[in-house]
């Protein structure tokens, strides 16, 4: 006898983009109760996005949904774009109370309950903006032992990173990442990353990925342009990372690298090597010297809707 089939919406967006085809596209299933999670990954694997996220009841009264990220090849506990393209997937299927100027909602995700804000106009949602764990600034490689691997990893002479004069570190705001500093736009532009380069030194510094940025950038109104690596989760080139940026705006103002007041807003460009420019907008909120809170937000842009059937 042939096991009935089922059906199943979705719905994809471009995050940290405001015109369709750039940002980094995510998609969302916003009625996953009852799916086991083998289907959960063979639907992300089918989806072949960065992150496919799937919405749940909340087990926690202080959220709206409970939210599960997939990569193509893993479940990941934290991020950054899945996590404001879901809430604006949800926002414009009205199962959000959206309440302008401000709606704040929370979510839940297997490292806890954080807040989500959307700024809304006119019943229209004008961005997104999470909060993230609060920074930890997990290791610091050693320049002399350590520059060489990291590198060769990217393709690159170490002296383009060494000359920056700053740190390459491990830090999280949710998810561990290596963030490395580079001289010039020209040499973050021309990375060819070395996949199993990068999964040794991932896995050695306990990360997901890599971030490497420079403070040279395309666009006027950018102060980073940036390129993330992660195939250890299935994830080559990442368009823009919400989770990573979060990170890097953290690490920008603890080291210096730019302006430092109560309030900093880092505004960050990615994608562009991959023809999926985007907009990330990183804010740090300081007191005493010690950052209290990152937020990250941008844009999203509502791309596709289908129905799974299997």
């Amino acid at each position: 006898m042939t096991p009935e089939r089922r059906s199943l919406k979705f719905y994809q967006a471009d995050v940290f983009t405001d015109v369709p085809f750039g940002g980094n596209p995510v998609a969302v299933v916003p009625d996953a109760l009852g799916l086991s999670d083998e289907e959960l990954q063979q639907i992300a694997r089918e989806m072949n996005l960065s992150e496919t996220v799937f919405v749940l009841p909340p087990t926690d009264s202080a959220a709206t949904v409970k939210i599960r990220i997939f990569t193509p090849r893993r479940e990941i506990p934290f991020a950054g774009h899945p996590v404001l393209g879901t809430f604006f997937v949800l926002g414009k299927l009205d199962r959000l109370p959206l309440k302008g100027p401000v709606t704040r909602v929370c979510h839940e995700c297997s490292i806890g309950v954080f807040p989500v804000e959307l700024h809304v106009l006119k019943g229209e949602i004008l961005r997104v903006v999470m909060t993230q764990p609060k920074p930890q600034f997990l290791d610091t490689l050693d320049p002399a032992k350590d520059l060489f691997e990291v590198a060769k990893a990217l393709g690159l002479s170490k002296d383009l990173i060494a000359r920056t004069k700053l740190p390459v570190e491990v830090v999280s705001t949710g998810l561990p990442v290596l963030i490395v500093p580079v001289r010039t736009l020209t040499a973050v532009r021309s990375i060819v990353p070395d996949i199993a380069a990068i999964n040794e030194l991932c896995a050695r510094c306990g990360t997901m990925g890599i971030m490497v940025f420079t403070t040279v950038t395309v666009e006027e109104f950018a102060d980073v342009h940036t390129r993330m690596f992660a195939p250890s989760i299935g994830i080559l080139e990442d368009p823009a990372t919400g989770s990573a940026s979060g990170a890097l705006g953290a690490y920008l103002v603890r080291n210096g690298v730019v302006e430092v007041g109560p309030t900093t807003e880092i505004i960050a460009e990615q994608g562009y090597e991959i023809e999926r420019p985007s907009r990330i907008v990183i804010q740090v909120e300081s007191d005493d010297d010690a950052i209290q809170e990152v937020k990250v937000g941008g844009q999203v842009v509502m791309m596709a809707e289908g129905t799974l059937t299997f």
